[in-house]
């Protein structure tokens, strides 16, 4: 067991690692990006990568304080179910209002990844290799169907 020193120095190491490691990768339009805090130009519309002592996952989180408005957002995405699993090479869960750690409303299209840590550095082979290739995709779909969320801004 980790104090929470030690658990937030190591996950800060393992983003660190990751920021770097992806870095040099330029976005879909040939931008320089910040992979790790990825903005997508919409209010309450995130590209999340979370990882802890078991798990990780990432996911786009709709997390617009209105349950009507996150259901058009998440309708909006639904449009491009087939779009968005055609970059990404699988299927993702979908999940309309579900209750985050923080108690809110979010909803959520996510991919975990079960059995690593950010806490055994012999995982982060394994979480870069997991979260570098969907984070790419997600951008290269936001690049062709970010137009078509411009009505959310």
């Amino acid at each position: 067991m980790y104090s929470k020193e030690q658990a937030s120095k190591l996950k800060e190491a393992f983003w660190t690692t990751f920021g770097q490691y992806i870095a040099p990768h330029p976005s879909a339009e040939g931008l320089k990006v910040n992979w790790i805090n990825y903005k997508t130009g919409i209010r309450h519309l995130h590209f999340k990568m979370q990882a802890d002592h078991r798990s990780a996952s990432i996911a786009i989180e709709l997390s617009h304080p209105d349950p009507g408005m996150q259901e058009l957002i998440f309708e909006q995405f639904s449009a491009f179910r087939k779009l968005l699993s055609s970059y990404l090479n699988e299927d993702w869960d979908w999940q309309l209002h579900l209750t985050d750690e923080n108690y809110k409303t979010v909803s959520r299209i996510s991919k975990t990844l079960e059995g690593v840590s950010i806490f055994k550095e012999e995982d982060w082979a394994a979480l870069i290799s997991f979260f570098k290739p969907r984070i790419i995709a997600l951008d290269e779909f936001w690049s062709d169907a970010s137009h078509s969320f411009d009505l959310f801004r």
